[in-house]
């Protein structure tokens, strides 16, 4: 897979599903950190993957400290709207890992403090927006991210 998408506690339904949908037709892997505020076998959840789901099954985890455990990454990065670094601003590589926080919270403070600056990325937005919706985020970072490797599904 080219990229690995994590979400942290995602919350919505349609929004894991649209993800799944993206990683499926971008060659991504998803991982989800548990808890869920959600099943996986959600009406909403299932219209919105369509039937993705059994191209390729999100990777769980019990925690964030079990993914890392787990995954093995070169580069992990953050994505929050309490970043500074632009994501256009960084050349990414096949395999980054992109972090994602709850649509309702974002990534923790905590989170964000155990990484540094040029790890965490932000979407440039009008000044006083809150944030995009979670799955239009996600696609924005993986589309620039495989625009940069030509599109390649490794």
């Amino acid at each position: 897979m080219s990229f690995h998408i994590v979400l942290l506690e995602p919350e919505i339904p349609p929004n894991t599903g649209n993800i799944m949908r993206l990683c499926a037709n971008t060659g991504c892997t998803l991982h989800l950190i548990k808890p869920l505020g959600f099943s996986l076998s959600d009406k909403q959840m299932r219209r919105a993957n369509l039937d993705y789901q059994l191209i390729q099954a999100p990777q769980i985890y019990e925690s964030f400290s079990s993914f890392t455990q787990t995954h093995k990454t070169n580069r992990l990065f953050l994505c929050s709207t309490k970043a500074t670094t632009r994501y256009t601003d960084m050349t990414y590589l096949p395999g980054d890992t992109f972090v994602f926080g709850p649509e309702t919270r974002g990534l923790p403070e905590a989170l964000l403090a155990q990484y540094p600056d040029n790890q965490k990325l932000v979407l440039p937005m009008v000044e006083n927006s809150r944030s995009l919706n979670l799955a239009n985020a996600v696609s924005v970072f993986i589309f620039e991210a495989w625009r940069q490797i030509d599109f390649k599904v490794l």
